[in-house]
């Protein structure tokens, strides 16, 4: 009986001691990956779906115009897609506001064609094709009136159609962005947090410094051990 209250006193001893055992020091790595992936997969979950349709305009150069300088007007006319008087001529078909018609269209243009691809955003897919097929009508519109004098006019090459998939990042997406951006943050804590001290160093204690030549024999004790060998030999 008194072997196993002992043993007992014993396992309970070692079990309080490995509730108290600090944690591992790579802990920071898997717990920040663990938080990234379930905040990644909220953020897919609950962020409502974007769409996006695109429309394209090129520009055509008359029978007087070079085709490098249609090209060169192509690039013109993409910075000014975005302009304020060129979303206020495609307000009124895109049914969005001004301030808000900026935010959800964008304009590129390539550098080795005349075309420009007028992108619109939105949460609505039949929305975002409105956009963009509104800012491309009043694009072109704009720079036709003005086709006399550049001797190049924008014509619609593809109007946008309704996407059946949304342009955003589905939740399964979201959620391993997440967990790579946690595991980049936990390394990252791992390297930039300082080194753990040792158990001498945490106590105040310095351990004594090892003298190196501590087991080399004496200089006087390696002469008179080397007077009694030749002692012995000539005997």
């Amino acid at each position: 009986m008194a072997d196993t209250a002992d043993q007992k006193k014993s396992d309970h001893r070692s079990g309080k001691k490995r509730r108290f055992l600090p944690p591992p020091a790579w802990w920071p790595l898997p717990a920040c990956a663990l938080l990234g992936l379930a905040a990644g997969g909220v953020y897919g979950v609950l962020k409502a779906p974007e769409y996006a349709a695109t429309s394209y305009v090129v520009a055509v150069p008359n029978e007087t115009t070079e085709p490098a300088t249609a090209q060169g007007f192509a690039q013109a006319y993409g910075r000014i897609a975005t302009s304020s008087s060129t979303l206020a001529y495609a307000q009124p078909r895109a049914g969005v506001g001004a301030q808000q018609l900026r935010t959800q269209v964008r304009a590129e243009t390539s550098p080795d064609s005349p075309m420009i691809a007028i992108t619109g955003t939105s949460k609505s897919a039949s929305e975002a094709a409105d956009i963009a097929n509104a800012v491309a009508d009043a694009l072109s519109l704009s720079s036709n009136q003005a086709a006399k004098n550049t001797g190049v006019q924008l014509l619609l090459f593809s109007q946008a159609v309704a996407p059946t998939e949304p342009a955003s990042p589905s939740a399964a997406i979201s959620a391993a962005v997440g967990l790579c951006a946690g595991g980049l943050l936990g390394g990252l804590w791992l390297l930039a947090r300082p080194a753990r001290r040792r158990p001498a160093e945490q106590d105040g204690t310095e351990r004594p410094a090892v003298e190196e030549y501590a087991s080399l024999p004496a200089q006087g004790e390696h002469s008179e051990h080397s007077e009694t060998k030749e002692k012995e030999s000539v005997r």
